[in-house]
């Protein structure tokens, strides 16, 4: 609030409020309780709930912080005022919500140094503005932070095309693993930056940036409660090489191992059927098998779908031959779909035709 019009506007006031209350409620949730109030099918990884809760944890301090600049310390001095909140903000809030997003993509352990040194440079400019009392360095903060905005987004969008291509190559049920909603994030992160940066003390943008921080606050503690922990497949794959010998010999005969312990056994009905227990299941391993699929032009997923799609609609010919329909969201789910909405999807993609269309066209046939 760089001139603190807000606080003589009590609706502001109680949003402001608001804002740091539901902040710290949700960073004592994610520190002090083991269960999901969510679902309690799903186990976040625990190091992103301790990431975000830092997070939370800095998006209230924030709020503290900048009242008490204004109101009890640096009344006086509004320069250093705003130089020590904005820092401050640049210091924690950035680097924690970089993190926490970093954290969310479990396909690999990406370093998160980088993000630390890239605040460096506010460190110091922060305290030669200080030592000198000017801003003259202010041109530069705001081109640095511009390019340091730009650069994150480009990388995490690539880091999330990356991620979902190894969920893909790596688990038959994407519920509760995708990330592609974090962009939307993302994208809320930056208005609330553009806020500010382009903010000169008017109210308007003061309740934006605060309804975008209401925002940010409940949607990425939805987003990291609903995020399956999938580290397992580290230690799976871990214990591949100790395997390597025993499975060598099956490498080359993969299709007819998926027919006989895949298709055949119909195992593709298992939900969370993975590509390291498929694997395991055939008598071959993790690499042996990705390569399988990647020589086929296919992802595992797309293999996983295109046998439970393949078993709906048997189910469907067989039950309407039986005078026993069902609804397409039953025959979904005893085919090996978790939703019916995962299922439409892929049905469509699969045969190029809603669900609803392909039951119609086949009551039509059989007329």
């Amino acid at each position: 609030m760089y001139e603190y019009k807000g606080l003589q506007d009590i609706f502001f006031v109680m949003l402001y409020g608001g804002a740091t209350l539901l902040a710290v409620m949700a960073c004592l949730y994610l520190l002090l309780t083991r269960g999901n109030m969510f679902s309690s099918a799903i186990n976040p990884p625990k190091a992103l709930r301790r990431w975000t809760a830092a997070f939370m944890a800095s998006v209230a301090a924030s709020h503290v912080w900048w009242v008490m600049l204004g109101m009890y310390w640096l009344t006086d001095d509004r320069l250093t005022r705003n130089i020590v909140a904005i820092t401050l903000d640049r210091l924690t809030f950035v680097p924690l919500m970089m993190v926490v997003l970093l954290r969310m993509l479990q396909d690999r352990r990406r370093p998160l140094w980088p993000v630390f040194v890239a605040m460096i440079p506010f460190a110091v400019t922060t305290i030669v503005s200080l030592v000198k009392h000017n801003n003259d360095f202010e041109w530069f903060i705001k081109i640095y932070s511009i390019l340091l905005a730009l650069s994150f987004t480009v990388y995490f969008v690539f880091a999330v095309r990356q991620y979902g291509r190894w969920l893909h190559e790596n688990f038959a049920d994407l519920e509760h693993k995708e990330v592609w909603q974090s962009l939307l994030l993302l994208a809320f992160i930056l208005l609330v930056f553009m806020a500010y940066a382009s903010n000169g003390g008017a109210l308007g943008t003061e309740y934006l940036a605060q309804i975008n921080t209401l925002i940010i606050i409940t949607f990425i503690l939805w987003r990291v409660e609903t995020l399956q922990q999938l580290d397992a497949m580290e230690s799976s794959e871990a214990s591949e090489e100790s395997e390597e010998s025993a499975v060598a010999s099956n490498a080359n005969n993969i299709g007819a191992l998926l027919e006989l312990h895949c298709e055949a056994t119909r195992l593709y009905l298992q939900h969370d059927l993975t590509l390291q227990q498929l694997a395991i299941a055939i008598g071959t391993n993790r690499t042996y098998l990705s390569n399988y699929f990647a020589q086929q032009g296919i992802t595992y997923n797309a293999y996983i779908n295109r046998l439970r799609i393949e078993h709906f609609m048997r189910l469907h010919l067989t039950n309407r031959n039986l005078l026993q329909p069902a609804t397409a969201a039953i025959l979904a789910q005893q085919s090996g779909f978790h939703s019916y909405t995962t299922f439409s999807i892929a049905f469509k993609k699969h045969t190029g035709t809603t669900v609803t269309a392909w039951m119609k066209s086949e009551s039509m046939n059989e007329k």
